[in-house]
């Protein structure tokens, strides 16, 4: 008798040393306690602005679905190196389910698959690794996201003058709208691309990029950049001349009041509240046994101008005022 009773002890301990996963709390009525369901929010950066409101709404919407902590964590900078790091301590500490926008997809696809096959669900969102054993992707459709660039950047032209590109390489996504771009202008043979320029995820860097080429190209037609680096600061764009156009991603302030000054003709936006509020949506689902019916999940991109900023900014700010 004693001995049996010594056994299961043991068995208890072991079962607590091992996670306690062995069946459901109890709260202090006896009653089955529910259990908190813990996820990564991982951004490429930290300093990147947009990423704040993928935090957001992923915050928005564990608070409506209750029994839900999110946790937001990523590089201070553009790191694939930290990146890796933090998707691993998150895999270390077994949460509940990962959402990530992969820096660089070659290099962090086999850690996702670890993250699968140690049983914890990845989603990718804004930036997919689409060789990975990611469960589902959440954001635009870039290839046509970059055809719809390149599609206003012609119009702008008349079908005539210079282009430069600005993205930063490595990432799936600014790889697949650059292709979209080039794409849409492949249909111009009076356009011609001049350069391609890697801000490596930096805006400072982008900005020197802008006073740099704009010395270089004064009679520059248009830039093109795949990512929101030239207006997320209100400056950065203060060298390029009115003659020279400008068709960027992102629209998140400040970007709207440089379109309504004319620095910026067209603007792209995608759904940066859903990256945070759909794929913490996507992992709760997933852990009660629901898969998303697709892997890619096109959120749809919209395209801001002067024709309709007003309206956009409108929709914006009942967006970003939500609890």
């Amino acid at each position: 008798m004693r001995r049996a009773s010594i056994v299961g002890v043991v068995l208890a301990a072991v079962a607590v040393a091992c996670g306690g996963n062995t069946g459901p709390t109890t709260s202090g009525g006896g009653q089955p306690a529910t259990k908190t369901l813990r996820f990564a929010l991982i951004p490429k950066a930290l300093d990147i602005p947009v990423f704040d409101y993928a935090n957001k709404g992923a915050q928005r919407k564990a608070k409506e679905l209750g029994g839900v902590d999110v946790t937001y964590r990523g590089p201070d900078h553009s790191d694939e190196l930290k990146q890796k790091e933090v998707l691993e301590s998150f895999i270390s500490q077994r949460v509940d389910g990962i959402a990530i926008s992969v820096l660089n997809a070659d290099f962090l696809s086999s850690t996702i698959d670890k993250a699968i096959d140690a049983g914890i669900p990845v989603v990718t969102w804004d930036s997919d690794a689409p060789a990975s054993k990611r469960i589902a992707f959440y954001g635009v459709d870039d290839f046509k996201s970059g055809q719809i660039m390149g599609e206003q950047t012609a119009k702008l032209l008349n079908g005539k003058g210079t282009v430069a590109f600005i993205t930063s390489l490595g990432a799936n996504n600014l790889a697949r709208r650059l292709d979209g771009a080039k794409d849409a202008l492949a249909k111009y043979p009076g356009i011609k691309i001049i350069e391609t320029f890697d801000t490596k995820e930096d805006g400072v860097r982008c900005a020197e990029i802008i006073a740099s080429a704009t010395n270089r190209y004064p009679t520059l037609g248009a830039w093109i950049s795949v990512g929101g680096w030239p207006v997320f600061t209100a400056n950065a764009l203060t060298p390029v001349p009115p003659t020279t156009k400008v068709i960027s991603f992102d629209t998140n302030p400040p970007a709207p009041d440089l379109l309504k000054a004319g620095k910026v003709q067209v603007l792209l936006g995608q759904k940066y509240f859903g990256w945070g509020s759909e794929t913490v949506q996507m992992l709760y689902d997933i852990v009660h046994g629901k898969r998303p019916a697709n892997q890619i999940v096109d959120s749809g991109v919209d395209v801001v101008t002067k024709d309709n900023v007003d309206q956009y900014v409108a929709e914006w700010n009942k967006l970003a005022g939500g609890s």
